[in-house]
Order: structure tokens, then sequence, then C-alpha cells
């Protein structure tokens, strides 16, 4: 995204490619990984996560801005307690910037926040109607909270992003909806291994791993899983990948 564009622009392309996944096929790994990438271009935030329930009705990570973000949401699930899983049982958004409140109301945590010195955190449902699906985590850059109107943008943008996703299942049986999203939680799965594989090639943390994973699919015109999948099983070399993100 381009960060010199107004705020509004920028904005206005986030929605236009998110309700573009209304009217086309589309990877739900990538669309996700948008979602939490433009809020922190958005709002005032130091990174965002999201988490979605699978067909057994568990919270599964799907998308993080960096490694650390996605181990602090592992962390808080595997703990269960912390702002997203409060927000999916409630399907209500959930804000505590007081670090304070935070070590009362989710004691572990809230020493993962502390430790990445995050300060403010708010959760928005992915929601329709009565229906709750998972919850976006907006982690901010100190104790001040966020706007109520970056709030609301925050939401409307997780309400796009979930009736894209609920009208994807709508057009399947049931059973396949399972399977789509089992298959979603898989790739998952191959983008960690993907990253890994970059990582030792390369000699780069995670999160620059990711960083060339993506660009690969970007310049190849590829699905972001497909080329995870790839590398991961080696039928496309991890020397690749990084020798097109030089060039």
């Amino acid at each position: 995204m381009d960060t010199t564009e107004p705020r509004e622009v920028r904005l206005g392309h986030v929605f236009v490619r998110l309700a573009d996944n209304l009217v086309r096929d589309f990877d739900i790994v990538e669309l996700l990984d948008d979602l939490v990438n433009s809020c922190v271009s958005l709002f005032d935030i130091a990174a965002a996560g999201l988490v979605l329930a699978d067909a057994g009705d568990r919270l599964r990570v799907l998308a993080a801005t960096s490694e650390e973000t996605r181990l602090l949401e592992l962390f808080e699930l595997q703990n269960e307690q912390g702002p997203c899983l409060d927000c999916y049982r409630t399907g209500a958004q959930v804000s505590e910037p007081s670090a304070a409140a935070q070590a009362r109301r989710w004691p572990v945590m809230a020493k993962g926040l502390r430790a990445l010195g995050l300060g403010a955190v708010h959760a928005v449902p992915l929601r329709l109607r009565e229906q709750t699906v998972g919850a976006l985590n907006l982690f901010g850059v100190s104790a001040s909270p966020l706007p109520q109107d970056d709030l609301q943008v925050a939401q409307a943008l997780a309400d796009v992003a979930t009736i894209s996703l609920l009208q994807h299942r709508a057009a399947e049986a049931n059973e396949r909806l399972a399977t789509q999203l089992q298959t979603a939680l898989n790739s998952r799965i191959a983008i960690e291994q993907a990253k890994g594989v970059i990582a030792q090639y390369a000699s780069v943390d995670m999160d620059l791993a990711f960083k060339r994973l993506r660009e690969h699919a970007r310049r190849t015109q590829q699905a972001l899983t497909e080329v995870a999948a790839a590398v991961a099983t080696g039928r496309i070399p991890a020397s690749a990948v990084v020798a097109g993100a030089d060039r």
C-alpha cells in the first residue's frame, strides 16, 4: 500500500479490494493477510492479528502482521484468555487501553503484551447479524485508545471481509465449506513451513521470509498458498524466491 497517498484514498483502495472478493473467487489467507496489514497502515497501531473459527468452533490464527504478533495470538489462544477470545465469545467489540486493567482482565496475556512493548488493545468481531466467525485484534503503540471513528472503520472493514467469507461459504454445500476452511488452515501450515525454508536458506528472520514469499507470489501472479506449498515441498527452490526479490 502506498503510504504517501492520503488516508482516505488508501482506505478507499482497501474497501475496493475487499468488495472485489464478493464477485470473484479468492484466497482466504491472502484476503485476511491484506486486511491485517491494511489496518496497520490505516490506524495508529503497532500490529494486528486475526483469528478464525474452524469447523469444530476452535479459534485458529489465520493472519498476523509479524511473526511476533502471530506468536502472541497463539499464546492468547493457548492460555484461553485475551481480547480476541472475549470478542469472539460475545460478538461485541473489546477495548482495553490500560495496562493495569489488562493485567486484571487477562493476567497471562498482559505479560505477553508488556514483553512486546504494546499498549492499548482492541478487538472487533468478524460478524454478520448473529453469526460470529472470528475476531480482528488491533495492538496499539501506547496506552492511548483508538478514536471511536477508527474503531468504526475497523469494524466496517471486518464486516466486509466477513460478508466475503460467508458468501463464499454460502455458495457451496456445508460439507465442502468445512473442507475449504480446513484447507485454509492447512495452507497456513504450508506458509509457516515455507517461511522456515526461506529463513534457513537466506539466514533471515521469519518476517522477512514471509515478505519474500508474498513478493514472489505477487511477482509471478500466483496464489500465496500455492507458492507456499510449492516451496515447502521443494517444487519451488528457496533460491528462486530470494533471487527474484534481489532483482
